[in-house]
């Protein structure tokens, strides 16, 4: 039996192409980019950047916790934002969804993203839980 499971929840918007909403491996979780999707597929592609950066954020989140995680368990967040001008807009939206939690994190301006989007944000992080014990997790967290 692998110790990698794939972890997905409806509380974030389905993958559009060839991947997974996030990996388990051991206690490492590495979620994928997250678009401003809402968890039923719609976009936000013409929304503000704030809404656009929470939404994404968001999603995240929630894959995080179908996981069985918390902010608290995130090494490592890496954002895109289109325009460097949008880094402190991008950084108010994020202080205020993980509270305390403080990860390390890196902003990368970028030109343009896939579909006129703003924001995707990806991150990894380590669980106190084993791979193991996540299905169990998973199955309670997304059916929310």
């Amino acid at each position: 039996m692998s110790n990698v499971i794939t972890v997905n929840t409806d509380r974030a918007p389905s993958p559009a192409g060839h991947y997974v909403q996030a990996k388990l491996a051991g206690q490492h979780l590495y979620i994928s980019g997250q678009l401003p999707i809402r968890p039923d597929g719609a976009p936000l592609s013409d929304d503000s950047f704030e809404t656009q950066a929470g939404q994404a954020i968001d999603n995240m989140l929630a894959v995080l916790e179908a996981a069985g995680g918390t902010p608290d368990d995130l090494i490592r967040v890496t954002a895109y934002i289109v325009g460097v001008s949008n880094w402190p807009r991008f950084n108010q939206v994020y202080a205020a969804r993980l509270g305390e939690a403080r990860p390390a994190r890196t902003v990368v301006p970028v030109p343009e993203l896939h579909y006129g989007y703003l924001v995707e944000i990806d991150a990894i992080a380590v669980l106190a839980v084993l791979a193991q014990d996540a299905p169990a997790r998973q199955a309670e967290n997304s059916s929310d």
